[in-house]
């Protein structure tokens, strides 16, 4: 962007952002979100696609828009939302789709997250509209360049620095394989470890392209235990309480192969760069195994759209269309659809990523992370 679009910007807003460079504590919180519908803030709905939460019931409890759906694929917040209010965030980073979003993220950082979006560009295809990974961080580099032509590319070093990077990617690139292949679209199944190698390779272009943009603090959250998903378990035709145990170990293949990246990267990038490792998946299987502790009644059915294909989640406006079933209390079910989470539940998921010890992130936990400057985390990484 050049300079002269940056002068037809709003004139208050420019001043904004001018000051905000002067008085923005070191160390108030901004996030670059990339990732799938588990954190897609609203990028979807500039998209024509089939993978879209714009309709009720969605958003019901997400009270910023009183209820109203925004984009996020559950009923309230998402983990990346609750993770920025607990790290002192006083509002979500915008969806870089959105109109005029270009100048906030100096102020606020940006969500680039998509849902159906995966770590591989072909990912999601059926469902049309989606913006992988690589496109993500296509994004972000369009915003450091106005970011460069802001406040130069020195000051922007500085602030980048500072800012978390979050990744939650990769669910969907697993959810893809695992179905039937479809013949006349001649795409032959590699092998489960080939695969995985894959997405590890992938992964690690579009994390060092990353960090040669000026990302220094990364969080990349691991896979969760798909295995275990309303999707998964119909479709595997499994019976209640029963998680599919072939889905699951391909999940943990890859995450061990991911954090085994992370730590290499940590040792050729630190302790200038950090790479903390959200071990999503042990996080969520404890939830899931003692559900009953955390105040929850059901870990098997979702909340909304029912039990069995096509698993619609779904409120008409119109009292004669056909309505989906939604639960009687939300907070009693740990998933809201058959894919993600409820609000619930990605509350308890937050709040072990934030403060947990080395079990659910590692080397540190993300609010040491967030607090932590490159020379003291030298001491947490070798």
């Amino acid at each position: 962007m050049d300079t002269l679009d940056i002068i037809s910007k709003p004139f208050p807003l420019v001043i904004l952002i001018v000051l905000s460079l002067h008085v923005v504590p070191s160390l108030s919180f901004t996030s670059f979100v990339f990732g799938d519908s588990l954190v897609d803030a609203g990028n979807n709905d500039y998209l024509f696609t089939l993978s879209k939460a714009d309709s009720p019931p969605y958003g019901i409890d997400f009270k910023p828009s009183g209820g109203q759906p925004t984009g996020r694929f559950t009923n309230g917040r998402t983990i990346a939302d609750i993770v920025g209010q607990a790290l002192g965030g006083k509002s979500f980073p915008p969806p870089y789709l959105a109109p005029n979003t270009q100048a906030e993220a100096i102020l606020r950082g940006m969500n680039y997250a998509s849902g159906a979006s995966g770590i591989m560009d072909e990912t999601g295809f059926f469902f049309i509209g989606r913006i992988p990974l690589r496109e993500q961080v296509n994004y972000f580099e369009q915003n450091r360049n106005f970011m460069v032509n802001s406040m130069g590319e020195n000051r922007t070093r500085e602030f980048l620095k500072k800012a978390i990077f979050s990744l939650t990617i990769g669910s969907n690139d697993i959810l893809n394989y695992i179905q039937p292949s479809i013949p006349f679209l001649g795409h032959d199944k590699v092998f489960p470890t080939t695969f995985v190698d894959l997405m590890i390779s992938n992964f690690t272009i579009q994390l060092k392209r990353l960090h040669e943009l000026g990302a220094r603090k990364f969080v990349v959250v691991g896979v969760g235990p798909l295995g275990c998903i309303p999707f998964v378990r119909a479709f595997k035709l499994l019976p209640s309480r029963k998680c599919s145990g072939e889905v699951n170990a391909l999940v943990q293949g890859y995450n061990e192969k991911l954090k085994e990246l992370l730590n290499r990267l940590n040792q050729e990038m630190g302790p200038e760069a950090i790479f903390v490792f959200a071990n999503s998946y042990d996080v969520f299987m404890n939830i899931i195994a003692d559900y009953h502790q955390f105040g929850f009644e059901n870990a098997d059915e979702p909340c909304c759209g029912g039990y069995f294909p096509p698993f619609v989640c779904f409120k008409s406006r119109n009292a004669n269309t056909s309505t989906s079933t939604l639960c009687d209390d939300r907070s009693k079910y740990v998933f809201w659809d058959a894919y993600h989470p409820t609000e619930a539940a990605n509350l308890i998921i937050a709040k072990q990523l934030v403060d947990g010890d080395e079990s659910s992130a590692s080397p540190i936990n993300i609010r040491q992370l967030y607090n932590y400057h490159s020379l003291r985390l030298a001491e947490k990484v070798v």
